[in-house]
């Protein structure tokens, strides 16, 4: 196999879009990445926090029959991690580029076919944040949990029309699409924003965040990101 190859490259609306597969030396692994423009997306090369994501988001709703909702379907880590919880009913994947739900249609991505095989899976090409501030259904007949993973931050969003949503007003938007016990989580590359926590807290019972470590092989050191969960209930996990 080469030890670099583009697998797919696309002019998207937002900025021109690629997967590109490499073979990672120090490891021996093949890694997954996803470029927009010059900027580096994701890694299959750090997946934790992804995971973490939904781990830590089912984990904070009590109940079981669950209706979840990912915004973002990137390489799937966060999608597959919450299909791995028995009590989830349906999961829908809201992505905005129809480029990504391709390549794991056609199984360019190693989750994929496992994605794919999923009856629970569906994935729906959409605006997470245009739905929500348009105050249209995520899901009809409301959500459990909302696992969002998108932007890098709420302070440095992938396009300005993002940014309202983290304000208190957008923020309520999404309130009013969860169900009794409903769990907003959201992933963050930034440590711990105190502002955008107590904005957080103004709208829902229960305000945590927590920080993510992960063994960064560039580094040779840890790195951190941060997941955040907003619940209705004051208590939180």
């Amino acid at each position: 196999m080469r030890r670099f190859e583009e697998l797919d490259w696309r002019q998207t609306p937002i900025g021109e879009i690629s997967l590109r597969r490499r073979r990672e030396p120090t490891l021996q692994v093949d890694v997954y990445e996803v470029r927009l423009d010059e900027d580096f997306l994701m890694s299959s090369l750090f997946t934790v926090a992804e995971v973490a994501l939904a781990d830590l988001g089912l984990a904070a709703h009590p109940g079981g029959q669950l209706e979840v909702v990912v915004g973002g379907l990137g390489l799937g880590y966060t999608a597959r991690a919450a299909l791995a919880d028995p009590r989830v009913r349906s999961l829908a994947v809201v992505e905005a580029l129809a480029e990504v739900i391709d390549w794991h249609v056609r199984e360019l991505l190693p989750l994929g076919a496992e994605l794919n095989a999923d009856p629970r899976c569906s994935l729906v090409q959409g605006d997470f944040f245009a739905t929500v501030l348009a105050s249209d259904p995520l899901v009809a007949g409301g959500v459990d949990v909302v696992l969002l993973d998108v932007d890098h931050s709420p302070r440095h969003v992938l396009h300005p029309s993002h940014a309202p949503f983290y304000d208190v007003a957008g923020l309520e938007l999404l309130r009013a699409q969860l169900r009794p016990g409903g769990v907003f989580a959201l992933w963050s590359d930034d440590p711990p924003d105190a502002e955008f926590v107590d904005r957080a807290g103004s709208v829902f019972a229960g305000v945590a965040a927590h920080v993510v470590p992960f063994a960064n092989h560039l580094t040779g050191g840890e790195s951190t990101n941060t997941v955040y969960v907003c619940t209705l209930d004051r208590d939180t996990p």
